[in-house]
């Protein structure tokens, strides 16, 4: 996504109502935010349903990464030589029936 440009990406909200429907084609066509402003201030932020998959993808990776930081700085990890012998064992269990 490219920067924000004042020019092209802010729009007022009264404006906006009147060619919503060239905001939406256009957001979808570029992935650009577009902000809508009322009274002169930020009011909202439109993205295309792509862009909202991929913060949300993303923010979901973060979170993951740490979580994960966190059960390290708290002790709680396996070694990989455990986790190898974890599975084998499962796997030879799971042949076994």
């Amino acid at each position: 996504m490219r920067a924000l440009r004042v020019s092209e990406d802010i729009v007022p909200v009264s404006q906006f109502k009147t060619e919503a429907a060239e905001w939406l084609k256009r957001c979808a066509a570029t992935g650009q935010a577009v902000v809508i402003t009322q009274n002169g201030k930020p009011a909202g932020v439109l993205i295309s349903p792509r862009v909202f998959d991929e913060l949300t993808e993303l923010k979901r990776f973060v979170a993951t990464i740490q979580e994960g930081l966190q059960d390290a700085e708290a002790g709680r990890l396996t070694d990989h030589a455990s986790v190898v012998s974890q599975v084998r064992q499962r796997y030879r269990q799971h042949r076994s029936r």
